[in-house]
């Protein structure tokens, strides 16, 4: 009986993130007197984009609410950043900064190796001398990548904020909040973020260059794996070498080993279902990514970007998500478990 329970569990956490891709809702047909039934997309296929800023109440009734991502369009043209953030004019106003910057052997910061949750070796570097990597005249061990995430354009780069903004009006009135994090990205092509998801409403904008974003809406989670994982960091020798370091005392991290550029399927075959979306940002554009979607994000070389991260409501429906990931981390534990 007990082994029915479960595999009644099992087999409707699968169904799951498919049901919610079409929801059945009700509506009102002028030419009958009682609502009918009619199907409407919960989770896209594809990435809408928008001409213009929605209206406080149209991104938080249409985006926020429905947790639904978006690309806006002309949201960003009266920022003066993107005619002025060349790596020259950079190099002029903020060359000698220092800024926090994770050097990785090969692009992966905050991501799974081997058996290990690695984290990037962070260097304290003048921007210009990322600039003069990512142009050529200098070289450095590693891939270079400033993603500190921890409102670094306004803590390390305050100079840059005239060029653009400390939040976006139209977000902050919806959602009835200041961002808690301003941040500032720049990175070389080989740089890469691994696929997670943040507890944040993150409108992400990309001033040159272009980002690459596959997507996987929060019910997808039944597909997605998370093993537990040793954290450690990369060190760095003086002669550029890298090797990776265990952290003392740390708990294990819950981490998606899977990537989704090149997925294992042999290893999680569950995830030859998922229906990943596929986006790309591109210059003086907006990105939607809502809170708790999972996402992998690649980017252009040289590619400069600003993001504001929100923090979301813990409501029902951050509820309902962790119900979702209570329930398929037991699938997962019932699956590898040998008794």
């Amino acid at each position: 009986m007990a082994e029915e329970a479960l595999d009644a569990v099992r087999k409707h956490l699968l169904e799951f993130p498919n049901a919610a891709r079409v929801n059945k809702v009700r509506v009102r047909d002028p030419n009958r007197l009682s609502p009918c039934l009619s199907s409407e997309l919960s989770v896209p296929f594809t990435v809408p984009h928008l001409e213009g800023p929605p209206t406080p109440l149209q991104f938080y009734r249409d985006w926020v609410c429905p947790n639904r991502p978006c690309i806006i369009r002309n949201a960003l043209h009266h920022w003066p950043a993107l005619k002025k953030w060349t790596f020259s004019y950079l190099r002029a106003t903020v060359g000698n900064t220092e800024v926090s910057v994770a050097v990785t052997p090969d692009g992966y910061a905050d991501a799974v190796c081997g058996d290990r949750f690695v984290m990037p070796a962070e260097r304290r570097l003048p921007l210009k001398a990322v600039i003069d990597v990512l142009e050529g005249r200098a070289y450095h061990p590693g891939v270079l990548y400033v993603q500190k995430q921890c409102s670094n354009l306004s803590c390390e780069l305050p100079q840059l904020l005239l060029d653009v903004e400390s939040h976006v009006p139209w977000a902050s009135e919806a959602l009835g909040k200041m961002p808690d994090a301003v941040n500032f990205w720049l990175g070389e092509e080989a740089a890469v973020t691994s696929l997670h998801k943040d507890h944040y409403e993150n409108l992400y904008c990309v001033i040159s260059g272009e980002k690459h974003f596959i997507l996987h809406p929060p019910s997808d989670r039944p597909f997605i794996p998370h093993e537990l994982y040793t954290q450690a960091t990369y060190h760095m020798s003086e002669d550029g070498s890298f090797k990776m370091v265990d952290e003392e005392a740390m708990e294990k991290v819950p981490w998606i080993p899977l990537d989704p550029v090149a997925p294992d399927l042999d290893r999680y075959p569950l995830y030859k279902q998922a229906q990943p979306l596929h986006c790309t940002v591109k210059a003086g554009e907006m990105f939607y990514l809502p809170a708790l979607w999972f996402h992998h994000v690649r980017q252009s070389h040289g590619c400069i970007a600003v993001n504001f991260w929100y923090d979301m409501e813990y409501d029902l429906k951050y509820s309902y998500y962790q119900l979702l990931d209570s329930l398929s981390k037991a699938m997962e534990l019932a699956r590898t478990d040998p008794v």
